[in-house]
C-alpha cells in the first residue's frame, strides 16, 4: 500500500491493524487526504486475512481527532463544486467505516469532536481516557448533519441524549459520555494504551467468523423490520457452524488449551 497521506499511520501486527489520526498540530483535525486514505487503508485490511480487527486512534494523547479540518475550507470547500467534492470524499470514507465486515475499535484521549466523534460513532467500541471531552459543535457553526450521521449517533444513545449533544453543543467530559452510552469504558489515562492494546488482542484471538456473524446480526437488530436482510444473519450463523474454526474451538476447550482460528 503506497504512502497515502503522512497525516495518517497505518500499521498491522498480531492480527491488529491500526489508523491514526495525526495531525497534532490541528489536534488531529481531519483533512481532505485524510477523508480519501481512510477508503483505500480500510479496503486493505479488509482483503488482508491476517487482520482481525482494527484500532483507531489520535497521535500525541491530546486528542483523537477535534473534527474537520476548517482552516482547509478556503481552498477546499470555497465553491459548490469543491464542496461536492469533499463532501464525497467524507461520505466514501464514512461508508468504507459503516459497511467495515471487521470490528472496528476506537481509543480515545484528548478532544473527540464533531467529525471526530463520527468516524469514532462507526466503531462497534469506544474506549476513552477519562480526560476525554466530547461535543458536536454544529449548532455554533451553523451546519446541518444528514440523517446517516445522526442514526448513527441515535442508534448509540438514543434520541433525548442526540438531541442535548446537538441542541446545547457543548462539550461532554468522558464519565457523562458512559452514562450516555457514547463509549464503552472510561479508564485512568496512563492506562488507556494497554488496555485498548490487550482488548485488541482479546477480540483478535477470537473466532473471526464467530465476530462477524455477532457484528452483522446486531447492526440487522438495528434497522426497521422491513429492512432486515434475514438470509444474510442465517447464513453467517451457518458459516459458523460450518467452519473449521467451530471444529478447532471444542477440540480447544476439550483439550484445555488455547484455541488457534483460522477464518474459516
Amino acid at each position: 500500500m503506497d504512502n497515502i497521506t503522512d497525516q495518517l499511520i497505518i500499521d498491522k501486527k498480531d492480527g491488529v491493524g491500526r489508523i491514526t489520526f495525526d495531525n497534532q498540530a490541528r489536534r488531529n483535525a481531519l483533512t481532505y487526504e485524510m477523508w480519501q486514505g481512510i477508503p483505500i487503508v480500510m479496503a486493505d485490511f479488509a482483503d488482508d486475512d491476517a487482520v482481525r480487527v482494527i484500532v483507531f486512534a489520535g497521535a500525541g494523547g491530546k486528542a483523537f481527532s477535534a473534527g474537520a479540518d476548517i482552516s482547509e475550507f478556503a481552498k477546499k470547500r470555497s465553491g459548490e463544486d469543491a464542496v461536492a467534492i469533499y463532501n464525497e470524499a467524507v461520505a466514501e470514507a464514512t461508508d468504507a467505516l459503516v459497511d467495515a465486515k471487521k470490528p472496528l475499535l476506537a481509543k480515545i484521549d484528548g478532544f473527540c469532536v464533531g467529525g471526530g466523534l463520527g468516524v469514532a460513532m462507526t466503531c462497534d467500541l469506544r474506549i476513552a481516557a477519562a480526560d476525554s471531552r466530547f461535543a458536536v459543535p454544529a449548532a455554533k457553526l451553523g451546519l446541518g448533519y444528514k440523517m446517516q450521521g445522526l442514526k448513527i449517533l441515535v442508534d448509540q444513545v438514543g434520541p433525548a441524549a442526540a438531541k442535548e449533544i446537538f441542541f446545547t453543543a457543548r462539550q461532554f467530559d468522558a464519565e457523562e459520555a458512559l452514562q450516555m452510552g457514547l463509549v464503552n469504558r472510561v479508564l485512568p489515562p496512563e492506562d488507556l494504551a494497554a488496555y485498548v492494546d490487550d482488548y485488541a488482542a482479546t477480540i483478535a484471538g477470537n473466532a473471526p467468523l464467530t465476530v462477524l456473524a455477532a457484528k452483522t446480526v446486531i447492526d440487522q437488530v438495528l434497522l426497521d423490520s422491513d429492512d432486515r436482510d434475514l438470509d444474510l444473519c442465517q447464513k453467517v450463523v451457518d458459516d459458523c457452524f460450518a467452519s473449521e474454526d467451530y471444529q478447532e474451538g471444542r477440540k480447544a476447550f476439550m483439550e484445555k488449551r488455547k484455541p488457534e482460528f483460522k477464518g474459516r
